[in-house]
């Protein structure tokens, strides 16, 4: 059966169109974005779901070369760190594969912005009472609209995550009780990656829907472990 609300079926395409081909980028181009679209994408990024209308996310647009470049180096002290400690864990080997993949890109792409949870969060107990972390998820919606939207517009879009959100806040004035969650670079690329860059690289591999789904209880997963 079909639903009387569903799209058309070329407007369904589009939307798993952009699902699948979406990706973490990190070679850019450094053309700068046009304001109107930057304004329409974060437009999008607004339009995301949130537990109780709190609408956590804040977004900082860092246009300051300078500060651009000390995020930069914050980033490379924490990938250093990352490196050390995947070394610890796996193997020297496995470390230095690591050191070999871009992880950023962060002084080449066109924006960057930071992704934030707000302050004076601990107001907000719609749907929050039990899981507080639900201020997260809203703001991680909010970030992959973000990202369909760029795709869909022909603008890769790359999440970094190694900083150490202390450092960050206290570069950008952060308040206290509010969070930087990502740094979101975006930019014109050459080309899409055909597929995740950690798969094209040899990093890891995806594992399939059938691995992730389970029927009415938990199951063992022995590939987990």
């Amino acid at each position: 059966m079909t639903s009387p609300h569903a799209y058309t079926e070329a407007e369904q395409a589009a939307i798993y169109k952009v699902i699948a081909e979406r990706r973490d980028m990190r070679h850019f181009l450094p053309t700068p974005i046009p304001t109107a679209l930057l304004t329409k994408l974060l437009q999008a990024a607004h339009h995301a779901p949130s537990v109780g209308l709190m609408q956590p996310w804040r977004f900082i647009r860092v246009t300051n070369p300078e500060l651009r470049q000390t995020i930069h180096t914050q980033v490379n002290e924490e990938r250093i760190k990352t490196a050390q400690a995947i070394g610890e864990f796996d193997t020297t080997a496995r470390m230095a594969e690591f050191m070999r993949l871009k992880v950023e890109g962060i002084l080449d792409c066109g924006v960057v912005l930071i992704a934030t949870l707000c302050d004076h969060r601990e107001k907000h107990i719609f749907g929050r009472r039990t899981l507080p972390e639900m201020d997260m998820a809203s703001v991680s919606c909010a970030i992959q609209n973000l990202w369909l939207a760029a795709r869909a517009e022909g603008i890769g879009m790359g999440w970094v995550s190694m900083f150490d959100p202390e450092k960050l806040a206290k570069l950008l004035n952060i308040p206290n009780g509010a969070k930087p969650i990502a740094i979101l670079c975006l930019g014109y690329v050459n080309s899409f990656y055909k597929e995740p860059m950690l798969v094209e690289e040899g990093w890891a591999k995806e594992r399939p829907l059938s691995d992730m789904l389970m029927d009415n209880f938990w199951q063992h997963d022995e590939k987990s472990e």
